[in-house]
């Protein structure tokens, strides 16, 4: 019996592959627990008509990451250290403090975690910060630091 897997299965297949299983297995097993449908013709259409509308939420999330990291490439936000003799800066910027200065100064909501940066910052002028918004878009966004 063809079976059409709802969830992944150990051993079997992955969600929303077809399969073919003994008809006892699929009986008993696999369309009681909801793991997996009969592959009939209506529910492989269903399927397919998925399978369609994911791949066109997922295209239209790549390109709204794509549009928001150009809006991204001219934003810059502003902040400030305090620098002590010698142009020593007294702590860092960290991604928390950069994702609270894009909500406080340009309005955009960017998890701290999105935020690639490899060690705090502790230097003095403009640092470009890599924003991961998309598996497949990276963004940039410029961070001036000043003296406070």
């Amino acid at each position: 019996m063809k079976v059409i897997l709802l969830e992944d299965v150990k051993a079997l297949g992955k969600k929303g592959q077809i399969v073919n299983v003994s008809d006892g297995y699929a009986r008993n097993m696999i369309i009681p627990k909801k793991l997996g449908l009969e592959a009939t013709p209506k529910n492989l259409n269903d399927l397919k008509l998925q399978k369609a509308n994911a791949e066109k939420v997922a295209q239209e999330n790549l390109e709204a990451a794509q549009a928001f990291a150009k809006d991204l490439e001219t934003k810059e936000i502003i902040l400030t250290l305090k620098v002590g003799e010698g142009g020593r800066t007294f702590g860092s910027v960290s991604t928390k403090e950069i994702s609270e200065a894009a909500k406080a100064q340009l309005g955009l909501e960017i998890d701290k975690k999105k935020l690639q940066l490899p060690s705090p910052i502790r230097n003095l002028g403009v640092t470009q910060v890599p924003v991961k918004l998309h598996p497949k878009v990276t963004g940039s966004l410029k961070v001036w630091i000043k003296e406070a």
